[in-house]
């Protein structure tokens, strides 16, 4: 438009960049709270002691919603200067402030919980309590005790990649079908697959989920803890086993 004002967007561009900075903080304070959760669970902590970080995790959430909500409002008025080109600049802190509390108003406490890592943390938590037959009083969920035996059997069998059909160094859950796999496997055959053209089939036997995708793995911090748990079980029962038989066989000489 012939006149209109020339507007320079240069330091509304560092500003957005300055907050997703920002956001990121965000994001690495909710992955602190996520293993603080991990490690009460695993060392079995009152109940209350999780879920104060269960709050953590919500105040993040509504943190991170609040920052997302003023960039969406800075961008779209952005986006409408830019399209309108008014002849005289604009009170863009007016602009941004009124598209800012539109969004706001539309605020519910559901929209907390639909956030990833908070969902990822209840995830986590949830498979961590069961990993180690701890009881959530909160969930009300009652945890059957079954055979040791078998218990232990089964959990080497949820250990095991379905892929390299090896114990799991860095295991990764898959957000669709809730498979978990070595990380470096699958998305080697990811890669593979994607060089090639073709989706990727989940490895796991029996399941029907044929679009593997990287975005959709996340890592399976709880099983990992479960695992290298089992692994440190194991070596202080041969060490005490070893400790036994050299014991006995100096006895017996």
């Amino acid at each position: 438009m012939p006149g209109s004002a020339r507007i320079s967007f240069n330091s509304v561009d560092s500003s957005l960049s300055s907050l997703k900075n920002c956001q990121s903080y965000i994001n690495t304070g909710m992955e602190i709270a996520t293993h603080v959760a991990l490690d009460l669970v695993e060392s079995f902590n009152d109940v209350e002691d999780v879920n104060s970080m269960e709050n953590v995790m919500l105040e993040y959430a509504a943190m991170d919603r609040e920052l997302n909500h003023y960039m969406t409002a800075i961008e779209e008025t952005v986006n409408q200067i830019k399209r309108e080109k008014p002849e005289n600049i604009p009170d863009l802190k007016y602009l941004v402030n009124e598209k800012f509390t539109a969004l706001e108003s539309k605020n519910t406490d559901s929209d907390l919980q639909k956030n990833e890592k908070y969902i990822y943390f209840k995830d986590q938590v949830k498979e961590m309590r069961k990993q180690f037959c701890h009881q959530s009083d909160n969930d009300n969920e009652a945890i059957e005790q079954i055979d040791e035996d078998i218990a232990v059997t089964q959990s080497q069998m949820n250990f095991i990649c379905p892929i390299t059909q090896m114990e799991m160094k860095r295991p990764v859950r898959n957000k669709v079908c809730g498979h978990t796999y070595e990380e470096d496997a699958i998305l080697k055959i990811i890669q593979t697959r994607k060089q090639q053209k073709k989706k990727v089939r989940c490895p796991k036997i029996g399941c029907s989920h044929a679009d593997v995708k990287g975005s959709d793995l996340v890592p399976d911090e709880a099983l990992k803890r479960a695992i290298d748990s089992q692994n440190k079980q194991s070596w202080s029962t041969l060490e005490k086993s070893a400790g036994h038989a050299a014991a006995t066989k100096k006895i017996c000489c």
